[in-house]
């Protein structure tokens, strides 16, 4: 019978910041957009840069299959 009084004072305390919490409008998370004015070049540089060699790997990789492919169906 003391374990229900003492849950019962607990949950009365914790009922109204409870209630503000799930009240609150307002994010606790606030994600700030870059400026579009001053562009990040290095990232800029860096993305397209790794781009740019992905790119060429892919059409070299593409390249070597091709002949691969050739040369064991015998076309060459």
């Amino acid at each position: 019978m003391a374990l229900s009084t003492l849950l019962r004072r607990f949950s009365r305390l914790l009922a109204p910041a409870w209630l503000q919490s799930s009240l609150s409008a307002r994010s606790k998370f606030y994600v700030r957009e870059p400026p579009n004015s001053k562009p990040d070049w290095l990232k800029v540089g860096l993305t397209l840069g790794t781009t740019a060699f992905l790119w060429a790997c892919l059409i070299k990789q593409h390249n070597e299959d091709v002949l691969e492919y050739k040369r064991r169906m015998g076309w060459n």
